[in-house]
Order: structure tokens, then C-alpha cells, then sequence
């Protein structure tokens, strides 16, 4: 069973084992690869994510017993007064269904939270398009580098 798990702080070593992670953050190319997110970075981190988030930030582990897979995630986005989803799963469990039931969680969690509206900006060579619009979300707004989609949750 897939769940979103709320990690410790001490768990996130597999953040910084995804974002570290060249194959994982492949889709990230366009923005500068993989990320670092070295262990000092941690304790702020987690203070803004999920100690202090205001419910403007929701962060949680994809995780199926006792294995993290992925993270799921969405933040308001200030300058644009939206809220961006983002589903990112480890490399060696791609393909196996993960993506799309950690976005329907997300999706679930940001309307039980009070939230009618997810964007998400996507490269416009990511696959993961599809997976989004299999869940709902349509084409908002298409440049030449990413593609903003939406989902309205009340919907639902």
C-alpha cells in the first residue's frame, strides 16, 4: 500500500540520496541537474517544510512498507499566487505506478487542507506530462521551456 509518510528529520538522507542522484534528476536538466542538499542544510529545511509551514508548503515521503520511493510535495508560489505541486520519484522505482497514486494523494491532501487549485510547471521534454494530465491536470500555458498545468480539486 503507497501512503505519504511524513519523514523525521534524521530520514532525510533519502532526499539528498533523490536530489543527488543523476538519473533521478534528469528531468531537472533544464534547471541545473541534480541538487545538493547537503546535511546542514537539513534542520532549516525541515523547520520551513514541515515544522513551520503555514500550510503554504506540504512535504511528505512516497512510501510503500516500510521503502521510501519518492517525495510529493506542493508550495505557494508568492510571485504567482498559485500552488505548485511536485511528485519526484527514485530512479530505481520508476514505472511501477508510484507517480500517479503519490499524485492523487497529493491532490487528495492539498484539497483536505483547504486548496482548490494545483499547478505544476513541467519541461516540456519531461515525461511525466502525461501522468499529470492522466490525473486531471490540463494545459494552462505552453512556452518553449515548460508547460504549467492545473487541476481544480473541488472537482473531484
Amino acid at each position: 500500500m503507497i501512503e505519504l509518510y511524513q519523514p523525521q528529520m534524521e530520514e532525510l538522507s533519502f532526499r539528498q540520496t533523490m536530489l543527488e542522484d543523476a538519473e533521478t534528476m534528469s528531468y531537472n536538466h533544464a534547471w541545473g541537474g541534480t541538487v545538493a542538499f547537503p546535511r546542514e542544510r537539513w534542520a532549516s529545511w525541515y523547520e520551513t517544510w514541515l515544522l513551520n509551514h503555514q500550510n503554504r508548503r506540504f512535504y511528505r515521503y512516497i512510501r510503500e512498507g516500510n521503502i521510501f520511493v519518492g517525495e510529493a510535495a506542493y508550495h505557494f508560489d508568492q510571485e504567482r499566487q498559485i500552488y505548485l505541486a511536485d511528485v519526484l520519484v527514485y530512479a530505481p522505482y520508476r514505472g511501477k505506478g508510484y507517480g500517479g497514486a503519490a499524485l492523487h494523494l497529493l491532490c487528495e491532501a492539498a484539497r483536505n487542507n483547504g486548496i482548490s487549485e494545483l499547478y505544476d510547471d513541467i519541461a516540456t521534454d519531461n515525461p511525466s506530462l502525461a501522468l499529470f494530465i492522466r490525473y486531471g491536470f490540463s494545459e494552462v500555458v505552453r512556452t518553449k521551456d515548460y508547460i504549467l498545468v492545473k487541476k481544480e480539486l473541488d472537482k473531484e
